[in-house]
């Protein structure tokens, strides 16, 4: 019955795993799916794609986004409104700070929010930051699985494509990463009480690229799709899985008498 279902996602309004990966690409979704026992595809409407299943016996939801925060924020919020309490976003991000590579992981300490919705939803001095045990355990996870990774704070930007504005004041600021989704997420987390961390992987593009008075209003060279950027897609996905079940654990643990 359409009155079980969530307006703008189509998901279940009860019966989704607490713990819940989001990723932007409804294919990506999928892929990881594919990682889980069991998995199910539960729902798919517009970029929503929702599928549940288990990680090393951990019941999890993954589920896509889209690209840009004011449609991901909605999927945030019918998540949470379903049961979700604790989310991991795996996304792709350029690098904004020497040292960091292509297909290496970035864990975001906490965000910009420059992302274009939040701005409407609360006073700007508001901050977007990442639950501290989702960065640790997201930390401990890429230590285990030998992926190159880094931490910093990240910056949401709602625009993808460069235009005429400079963007060379963050570059200054010593951010690590620059990407579309995160603050959004960070800050529903946070107003709702709930755990919320990010991951992301570099797949190329950098401030450097975009501050180009060449490439103003193009993508340049920008591929996602190399295989390095695959591949570090592939380490993100079992990091943010693998993150999940510590935070699984540590909760269990907290809650033992």
């Amino acid at each position: 019955m359409t009155h079980d279902l969530l307006p703008v996602t189509r998901i279940p309004r009860a019966g989704l795993p607490p713990r819940a990966l989001v990723v932007g690409d409804p294919a990506r979704a999928a892929v990881i799916a594919a990682l889980l026992d069991g998995a199910e595809e539960i729902a798919h409407h517009r970029e929503y794609r929702v599928f549940r299943g288990s990680w090393k016996g951990l019941p999890v939801t993954v589920a896509s986004h889209g690209v840009g925060a004011p449609g991901a924020i909605l999927l945030f919020q019918e998540l949470a409104d379903a049961g979700v309490r604790t989310f991991l976003r795996l996304g792709t991000a350029g690098a904004m700070r020497p040292g960091i590579a292509d297909g290496d992981l970035v864990i975001a300490e906490a965000a910009v929010r420059d992302d274009g919705v939040t701005q409407q939803l609360l006073p700007p001095e508001y901050p977007a930051v990442s639950a501290p045990e989702a960065v640790f355990a997201l930390q401990r996870a890429a230590r285990e699985a030998d992926a190159p990774y880094h931490r910093g704070i990240v910056w949401t930007r709602a625009a993808f494509q460069p235009g005429l504005l400079r963007l060379d004041a963050y570059d200054r600021a010593g951010l690590a990463a620059i990407e579309m989704e995160l603050s959004a997420l960070l800050v529903t987390a946070s107003l709702r009480g709930l755990v919320a961390g990010g991951v992301l992987v570099v797949d190329g593009a950098n401030a450097d690229e975009l501050t180009d008075q060449d490439a103003l209003l193009s993508t340049g060279d920008y591929d996602p799709h190399r295989e390095v950027v695959v591949r570090g897609v592939e380490r993100g996905a079992v990091v943010s899985l693998e993150a999940l079940g510590l935070l699984a654990q540590e909760a269990e643990e907290t809650d033992a008498p």
